[in-house]
């Protein structure tokens, strides 16, 4: 996958779902071809296959469980997203937190299947921890700052330094995305600027009245 990424979480708001996911799909896959960078999105699960199969982005889960295909009702394993044409998983995001032994999990499955992992922290001793995993993306999400219009790239950028040193201290070769209150493309210049590889955002785009003008705006600063 190319650097920069941009990843769109469409968590379970009513603006993400069915046609309107679809549409915001189209967008991402439109801004994608136009400006050459990587958009991708985290839809439900229920959006996950036809949004796999009907668009040429990359779709990813918004949580994936580390156990094994079985009797665990209402887990969702790798092999199951895998199936619905998933490149990869949000994991630990922080409306989903995971133990330590759960993060390993389903970061080892996702691996096993060849499937992109993002693993979501809050600072960097958290990202640190993150790192030694080996997933692909640690994403920084300081909680205070997720859904509140601030961007964490103009608010704390000291925090994204320090994420970004002290991941790559532990493993060099995981990447870092920059979460919470990403809303334009000044915000991702800034965070791609501090030594990130891409951002995590949301209701930005899902809530725009125009997620195409929102996402086009994300990719014009580079």
């Amino acid at each position: 996958m190319s650097s920069p990424l941009i990843l769109v979480n469409l968590k379970t708001y009513r603006e993400g779902m069915g046609n309107r996911a679809h549409m915001i799909a189209q967008a991402a896959e439109l801004i994608g071809r136009e400006s050459g960078v990587t958009i991708a999105i985290a839809p439900s699960y229920i959006d996950l296959h036809p949004i796999s199969h009907h668009f040429d982005i990359p779709a990813y889960a918004q949580h994936v469980d580390g156990c094994e295909p079985g009797a665990n009702t209402g887990h969702i394993t790798v092999d199951a997203i895998k199936n619905a044409g998933a490149a990869g998983s949000l994991v630990n995001h922080s409306e989903r937190r995971l133990t330590l032994a759960d993060i390993e999990a389903s970061v080892r499955g996702l691996k096993v299947h060849n499937l992109i992992s993002v693993v979501c922290t809050n600072n960097e001793m958290a990202s640190a921890g993150a790192a030694a995993l080996g997933p692909d993306y640690v994403a920084i999400e300081p909680p205070e700052l997720i859904g509140s219009g601030v961007s964490v790239s103009k608010a704390n950028p000291d925090i994204i330094r320090r994420s970004v040193a002290a991941v790559h201290v532990i493993n060099p070769k995981v990447k870092v995305l920059t979460g919470a209150g990403i809303q334009s493309g000044e915000c991702v210049k800034i965070a791609l600027d501090l030594g990130t590889d891409g951002v995590l955002l949301a209701s930005s785009v899902v809530k725009a009245k125009d997620p195409k003008a929102v996402l086009r705006d994300l990719v014009s600063k580079f």
